[in-house]
């Protein structure tokens, strides 16, 4: 399996009037830009009988099945909400657990994504993780940094009301007058400044809340929620979820051709 982009010819690069991309494998519209809120893992165990940290590195080991999935569909873009500024609230231990279990999944899967063309990239508080992970994140963003693939986006230490915070005050920093701020310029001082937004958010584990995830950028995005939990969201269930995109009308506030149609035929 791999990380790589699909590379049919003819369809590698295909897009629909609308921006989205066109898999390979359906001829459908797809997103080119998914975002995931993997929630889940602890209930997973649970029923299980297992410890948290069992389901933690389930979910861990369910990352590369479905980012592969979504590589043979042609998404572009995959942005991961691994781990939350909230998630500092949980105990001292789990939170260990999960920053080894992403620093176990960078070391083991780097050379994959360099050799598959991934280009990775950090969103979040990289001063606040402890140093070995945040070692591990920088050289996984330098060597895959001319990478021009699959890009996949690990919001660590990530909350999307302190990255707005944050970028305002980059904005007055910046000495740009009130009077020229503008919805691009806002967009470019966040931390995803100059990537297309999410056309997709997935949720998993039942919960339908987007949970200080990419506020600004998910405005317009679909959502799609699973009662899978996160170490059970599988390739079927990433097909499920494209599947159901490619229904949605997407209309950013204006009328379809279509309706504007019925509209003066009435």
């Amino acid at each position: 399996m791999s990380y790589r982009l699909a590379q049919r010819a003819g369809t590698e690069s295909r897009t629909d009037p609308g921006g989205d991309r066109i898999s390979p494998l359906t001829g459908s519209r797809v997103p080119g830009h998914i975002a995931i809120i993997m929630d889940g893992n602890g209930r997973w165990a649970t029923q299980r009988g297992l410890p948290r940290a069992a389901g933690h590195r389930a979910g861990a080991e369910n990352i590369r099945r479905v980012i592969e999935r979504f590589a043979e569909h042609d998404v572009r873009y995959v942005t991961l909400f691994a781990f939350s500024t909230e998630n500092w609230n949980r105990p001292a231990s789990e939170v260990s657990v999960i920053f080894q279990l992403i620093d176990r999944f960078l070391q083991r899967e780097l050379d994959n994504m360099q050799r598959d063309n991934v280009r990775v990239r950090h969103f979040g508080h990289i001063e606040q993780l402890p140093r070995p992970l945040a070692e591990r994140i920088e050289d996984a963003v330098e060597v895959t940094r001319t990478n021009d693939g699959l890009m996949l986006n690990i919001c660590l230490s990530y909350g999307s009301r302190d990255e707005i915070v944050t970028a305002v005050q980059r904005i007055a920093e910046a000495g740009i007058p009130a009077g020229e701020i503008d919805e691009e310029t806002v967009s470019a001082h966040l931390l995803t400044g100059g990537l297309p937004d999410p056309d997709l958010v997935i949720r998993t584990a039942g919960e339908q809340r987007i949970s200080n995830f990419l506020l600004w950028q998910n405005a317009y995005a679909e959502l799609y929620f699973t009662s899978a939990y996160w170490p059970d969201f599988g390739r079927e269930d990433v097909d499920l979820a494209l599947a159901e995109y490619g229904h949605r009308k997407r209309k950013f506030g204006k009328l379809l051709p279509e309706d504007l149609d019925a509209f003066e035929d009435a």
